[in-house]
């Protein structure tokens, strides 16, 4: 196992965002402003108006629609530069895994020459990035624990994020208050984002025992919450923030498999929010999957979730040729799920099966 980085602090509890302010009186800095990335959901929202923020600082609401793209993340580092705001004291990501990625790239844009789509694979930010404390408002991304901040290039449609050392928050405000206001079927699909991407870890073949004991406590409360008859209830909550903090630390020790790889082809292709692809993605796994494909809909039935389908049913061919393109390029996952000769596994023609049965 490689010499590996977790988040350095974090605090957890609810009512716990109300600590922020504490925090950054305790942060030394010779800058004095901050940069707030906040989800366009809470704009004028109660917890809008817990946070803070002084006139010196500068606010961003990030428009959720779209998944991050590279073009949007140099655009906030290119406004930050022409206000000579690209030195804060640091940067705080407030929303889901959109929102918390989005302030992990730009603060490693900050203090990395270049550009967004420079630094798409593994370990190419060479510099530290701006201090940055992350608090999500939805679990089961992982984003406030991993490595990464995923994004996709719109010119040469590679989903791919900042894998790197820097890119890591250095603190966490984990406040299972904030997930209160979640709508139930997203509450579901994100929450099934930790549950996915920790059972393709433990079936792949790069695995060790750390990465294997976060992926399995992550799994065990998942089965907790969705199993169980209110998985929104106060205790559920704080069992899938942590949880989400678990698969995020797991997938930070080892590699997804074959259902992120297809999901990301239909973010780039078809414009489809990750955690609501990888759901959908989920119900054409039996194949590679099949115990964890009868769980997976056996907690959707359980909390009265339906699942999309349909939605690469019956596209045309130049289509089904873009998803394999943006799915195969993902050599990593496939390799850890399907070995070195994944892609005489995944031909064509199975890959285009694969997504009509989407």
């Amino acid at each position: 196992m490689k010499n590996s980085k977790n988040v350095q602090k974090y605090m957890f509890g609810n009512g716990s965002i109300n600590n922020l302010k504490q925090i950054l009186n305790d942060k030394e800095s010779n800058s004095n402003y901050l940069i707030y990335y906040i989800d366009e959901y809470f704009k004028n929202s109660e917890l809008f108006y817990k946070i803070p923020i002084t006139t010196n600082d500068e606010v961003f609401f990030v428009q959720t629609k779209d998944e991050p793209k590279t073009n949007f993340i140099n655009d906030f580092r290119d406004i930050l530069i022409s206000k000579n705001k690209n030195n804060p004291t640091a940067i705080i990501a407030i929303g889901g895994g959109s929102t918390l990625d989005t302030g992990k790239a730009v603060a490693n844009l900050l203090t990395n020459s270049g550009n967004a789509e420079d630094y798409q694979g593994w370990d190419l930010v060479k510099n530290p990035g701006i201090y940055k404390i992350g608090i999500p408002t939805i679990s089961g991304t992982g984003a406030e624990a991993s490595r990464t901040c995923v994004m996709t290039n719109p010119k040469n449609g590679l989903k791919l994020g900042m894998n790197s050392d820097y890119t890591i928050y250095d603190q966490l405000i984990l406040d299972p208050d904030l997930t209160k206001t979640v709508p139930r079927e997203q509450y579901f699909y994100t929450g099934m984002d930790t549950y996915i991407h920790c059972i393709e870890s433990l079936n792949g073949r790069y695995r060790n025992a750390i990465g294997d004991a976060f992926s399995k406590q992550a799994i065990a409360l998942c089965r907790e919450v969705f199993l169980s008859e209110d998985m929104m209830s106060d205790e559920n909550r704080e069992k899938l923030m942590v949880a989400s903090y678990l698969g995020g630390c797991a997938i930070a020790n080892s590699f997804v498999g074959v259902v992120h790889p297809f999901s990301a082809g239909l973010s780039v292709v078809l414009d489809t929010h990750h955690c609501i692809g990888n759901c959908i993605t989920m119900n054409a796994m039996e194949e590679f999957y099949p115990k964890e494909f009868e769980e997976f809909n056996l907690m959707a039935q359980k909390q009265g979730i339906k699942i999309p389908k349909g939605i690469a049913s019956n596209l045309d061919e130049e289509t089904y040729q873009k998803l394999f393109n943006s799915t195969i390029i993902h050599e990593k996952p496939l390799s850890n799920a399907l070995g070195d000769n994944f892609k005489e596994i995944l031909s064509y023609d199975k890959v285009k099966e694969i997504f009509k049965r989407m």
